[in-house]
Formats: structure tokens, C-alpha cells, sequence
């Protein structure tokens, strides 16, 4: 391990801590973190970011680098383990696996410039997405194409839902968002990450069914979860997977 951290000058109530931009090496992968000093902390928090590729770290005002350092050694195990389910090298090449509504299918490039994507069944049974266009575009594309599949679900569950609470929708849109999987505005837009599409048909109905329910509740409160839970019986189940799977969702490359 190495200091993280300059030692820390003792501020007034108008200072306001700098974050501190630093590199942590976990077995073999150096990632970056982000260190910030919170005068209200009263413990070291650690949390690993959508993706896997980055770290932050809350710590109380004036700690010395030195209990930094330690905890991250203390903890550097536990880092190791939960970013042993990230893949850096990802799925998206010819042969790899990509998830569609919970599916594993296998991505088979199909060599020629030209056609559509496709979804297939092999001779053997196996789930085939099928892509053309050069392999350097292949990413590109199959983000494009989920992207198009996410907006297909989501704009059906979306209208059933709505149809069900009584109140209109004005817009959909989809994003790539990470600290967040949906949105839904006082005016009736709701937003989306596109990459829900990769999750199970039970997780994406539940997050068409959360943001739809924020129409009559916004905020997160009994009732919106009464709410919630009526237009989709498996939400605590639909959370939970979220939840274990999320970060492995976000942690795909496809540039």
C-alpha cells in the first residue's frame, strides 16, 4: 500500500474538504479512488462504483493517512472477492456471452458487412445473437440493438402500468445511466437505462412498475410501495436481484 492521503489541516466550518484523486492496487488491477473528507463521518465507508472500475471512499475530517492505509489493506480482500465478478475483458466479442431478458446468448459475428441484427436459436438449443457489420463496430451495434429492445419493453410495461394507476405519461426516454436505473418527473417523463434490458423479464416489469408508480407517489414512502408492490407482486424479489446484479449490468464494455 502507499499514503493516500496529505496530512490533513484542521478547517473552519466555511472550509470545505478538496476530494483526493489517487490509485489503489487490488490484486492485479489499479483502480481509481476517490477520497473524501466529511466533517459529520464518524467512520471510514468504502463503496465500489457502477462497473467495478472505480472506488470511493468517505472518511471522517482529519483522519491520518496512515488508518487510510490500513483499512484499505484490512479490506483488500474483501475488494478482491467483489471484484472478482467483473470481467475487464467483458463480453462483447465474437464468441462471448450477452444477457437479453436474462438469457445468456452466445454472440456469433456473422462476417458479412451488411444485415440486421438477429435473434436466433442454434441447432443445439443455445440462444445466438447474431451480428454483422465490421468486428471493430460490434459493441456499437449491440448497444444500439439493446438500446431499441429495452425502449420496446419498457414503452409496453410502461402503458400497461400507467393504464392501471389512471395517470398519463408525457415522454420515455432511455439513458446509460449509472447511479440510477429509472427516473420519473413531475411532469410525467420517465427515464430508463437502457441496460435493464439485459436483466430478467420479472426485474424489468418491476422497474416499469416503480417508475409508473412514482406518477401518483413521489417519493418512496408506504404508499408508494403499497402502490408498487400491487402493480408488480415480485418487486422485493425484482430489488433483491438488482441489487446482487446491478453492478455487473453496468461493469459492460461496449465501446
Amino acid at each position: 500500500m502507499f499514503s493516500l492521503l496529505r496530512k490533513s489541516v484542521k478547517s473552519t466550518s466555511h472550509t470545505k474538504a478538496t476530494p483526493l484523486q489517487r490509485k489503489v492496487d487490488v490484486g492485479d488491477r489499479s483502480l481509481p479512488i476517490t477520497i473524501t473528507e466529511n466533517q459529520r463521518a464518524t467512520r471510514i465507508t468504502l463503496r465500489i462504483e457502477p462497473g467495478g472500475k472505480a472506488l470511493k471512499m468517505t472518511i471522517p475530517y482529519g483522519l491520518h493517512h496512515r488508518e487510510v492505509d490500513d483499512f484499505l489493506e484490512r479490506h483488500n480482500g474483501w475488494l478482491k472477492a467483489k471484484l472478482s465478478k467483473f470481467s475487464e475483458e467483458g463480453s462483447i466479442r465474437d464468441g462471448g456471452i450477452i444477457s437479453i431478458r436474462g438469457v445468456a446468448h452466445r454472440i456469433e459475428h456473422t462476417g458479412t458487412l451488411r444485415g440486421v441484427m438477429q435473434l436466433t436459436t442454434s441447432a443445439e438449443g443455445e440462444a445466438v445473437l447474431r451480428v454483422s457489420g465490421l468486428p471493430e463496430h460490434m459493441g456499437r451495434r449491440i448497444a444500439t440493438f439493446l438500446k431499441k429492445e429495452a425502449r420496446a419493453d419498457l414503452e409496453r410495461l410502461v402503458a400497461h402500468h400507467a393504464k392501471a394507476v389512471g395517470k398519463p405519461v408525457r415522454s420515455i426516454s432511455m439513458k446509460d445511466t449509472r447511479s440510477r436505473w429509472g427516473s420519473c418527473s413531475y411532469e410525467g417523463n420517465l427515464s430508463f437505462s437502457w441496460r435493464i434490458v439485459m436483466a430478467p423479464e420479472s426485474v424489468i416489469d418491476y422497474l416499469a412498475a416503480h417508475e409508473v408508480a412514482h406518477l401518483r407517489e413521489m417519493n418512496h414512502g408506504p404508499k408508494f410501495w403499497t402502490l408498487c408492490e400491487k402493480l408488480c407482486p415480485h418487486t422485493e424479489a425484482s430489488k433483491a436481484w438488482l441489487k446482487r446484479n446491478g453492478s455487473q449490468l453496468h461493469a459492460i464494455d461496449f465501446d
